[in-house]
């Protein structure tokens, strides 16, 4: 039986979920607004995309069980550290450096990119694992098989989010280039295995985040719109596949 996201939670939860995701849908509905119709972040709201990001990842971390939680956390922090060895040495996901778009920074990586591996790896738990429903003790076929499925997603919507990320957003900047909206190929690669490494080594929460899904959902639509938008069509349409890939699994019935 479906219950309310705010159910069996502290009154301070339920108070700071009442606060956060109002906040969150007026800054993802203001966000494509502003891209529809002027084609550009705001100039004036530099903050705009740090606070974005912050609330998408408080709000799956608290409606996230404790274990579950602690889990994402560790994720998010072996994210964070991928991404500060990316940007000092440059061989996982090839040369890059932030710029002053994101802050505040932790040895060249914005602190907010916590909470963006938090957002994309709860989501991916959500839809992949829990359609496989795997066993999460050692490393059976099917543990391996899924982590490679949730490798392949989180590198599909790298594939979205990138061309807007590190050209129309300006969030970082590549030393190298590639066919693809000037992102190395090599970025691709290392994003695979970072997102199995976490998949393979941490296991996925047991309890269901009813919010998991439908904030990952919402990053993929905002990216999906606003490539369209700007006529990126192959990130667009890259997009499209993964929104729909997604409603077609979660409408069928669990294993």
């Amino acid at each position: 039986m479906k219950i309310s996201v705010l159910t069996g939670r502290s009154r301070s939860v339920q108070f700071a979920l009442l606060i956060l995701l109002p906040a969150y849908l007026v800054m993802w509905l203001g966000g494509l607004v502003n891209y529809m119709l002027v084609g550009h972040p705001p100039v004036d709201a530099p903050w705009a995309a740090s606070l974005f990001l912050f609330l998408a990842g408080l709000v799956v971390l608290l409606t996230s069980a404790s274990t579950g939680r602690i889990n994402l956390i560790l994720a998010a922090l072996i994210g964070l550290f991928a991404e500060m060895v990316g940007v000092r040495y440059g061989f996982l996901f090839s040369p890059y450096s932030y710029t002053s778009v994101l802050v505040p920074q932790l040895h060249g990586v914005p602190l907010v990119m916590l909470f963006a591996w938090m957002v994309l790896v709860a989501y991916t738990w959500q839809l992949w694992t829990n359609l496989f429903n795997y066993s999460t003790g050692g490393f059976p076929f099917r543990r391996i098989l899924v982590s490679l499925i949730g490798a392949g997603w989180m590198t599909a919507i790298d594939l979205l989010i990138d061309p807007l990320a590190a050209n129309n957003l300006g969030y970082w900047r590549w030393v190298e280039s590639s066919p693809y909206y000037g992102i190395p190929y090599h970025n691709f690669a290392g994003w695979f295995l970072v997102s199995f490494f976490i998949f393979i080594v941490i296991p996925p929460p047991r309890e269901q985040n009813q919010l998991a899904t439908p904030v990952g959902l919402s990053i993929v639509i905002f990216f999906t719109t606003i490539a369209l938008a700007l006529k990126l069509w192959i990130a667009g349409l890259v997009g499209i596949a993964l929104v729909l890939i997604d409603l077609y699994f979660r409408s069928r019935p669990r294993r």
